[in-house]
């Protein structure tokens, strides 16, 4: 039977419930029995890792992060890998947003030290942008980022207009950014590659670890490749129908803490982690 050495977790919309909580001392009782068994813990998001930090503070230094989506990778502090586009493309892909049609649009540009907005972004969106960023400021250009790696767009529009804005993202900039959607009206531009399940896939080879080790839990767009990649792959009941398919388990709810559920379940034996009789 195979032994699970790695869990890794999406944030909202799995690990998180709707109100962005999770219940503290039921998972630190399962880090606890994590680490006495040498499971390593990541927390594997869309999110800031500045954000993501501040959900763990009494074990952020000791867990891996593959943030951004994937662009930003730290394990115990330390930075193994951070991806970033061609400034060349970031200036192409704004010059696509703000020509392109797409009502309602906004936008944040995303790098290792901040993330930034241009001047006269919606602030009622703003205020709402800062739950996810940490670091997040101003700039009229885009020279004003300096020397920063630049590594995600996170965009926010209509679910209308959110197939057509790929489909442009593909075209215009095929190789070079690729569109990745969470759902809820949010789109990503990543270097394409630097995925998640990319970012699993190196701390898995730094741990000495298989994929079919790896127990994995997502519920959006932005979850696919590393579900599809994890031995122990969980769905959401609240994840759409195409990230279910994408998985070969279902979790209850997040609403359930229906992760937490499951990682105890692992941690006993039972279900699909169960041993085979005999």
């Amino acid at each position: 039977m195979t032994t699970v050495k790695m869990v890794a977790v999406d944030m909202d919309g799995t690990f998180l419930d709707d109100q962005k909580q999770y219940n503290r001392s039921r998972f630190l009782a399962c880090y606890q029995q994590l680490t006495a068994r040498d499971i390593k813990f990541v927390v594997a998001s869309g999110n800031q890792y500045y954000q993501l930090k501040s959900f763990f503070p009494e074990i952020a230094s000791d867990i891996a992060f593959v943030a951004e989506n994937g662009a930003w990778i730290i394990d115990r502090d330390e930075e193994l890998f951070c991806g970033a586009f061609a400034r060349s493309d970031v200036e192409a892909v704004i010059d696509t947003l703000q020509n392109g049609h797409y009502p309602g649009l906004r936008y944040l540009l995303c790098g290792r030290n901040s993330a930034y907005y241009f001047d006269g972004m919606e602030e009622s969106w703003l205020v709402k942008m800062r739950h996810y960023c940490h670091r997040l400021r101003p700039i009229h250009q885009l020279d004003e980022t300096g020397d920063d790696r630049l590594f995600k767009f996170a965009l926010n529009l209509s679910d209308d207009y959110i197939e057509p804005l790929m489909a442009d993202i593909e075209h215009l900039h095929q190789g070079k950014v690729a569109a990745t959607s969470s759902g809820h009206g949010s789109v990503d531009l990543i270097v394409p590659g630097h995925h998640k399940a990319n970012g699993l896939n190196l701390l898995a080879q730094r741990w000495g670890i298989s994929h079919d080790q790896v127990l994995a839990f997502g519920d959006g767009g932005n979850d696919l490749e590393m579900l599809k990649q994890s031995g122990f792959s969980f769905a959401m009941a609240n994840a759409p129908d195409r990230v279910k398919q994408a998985a070969r388990y279902l979790a209850p709810a997040n609403n359930q803490q229906g992760v937490l559920q499951v990682i105890e379940q692992m941690l006993a034996g039972e279900g699909p982690f169960a041993s085979p009789a005999g």
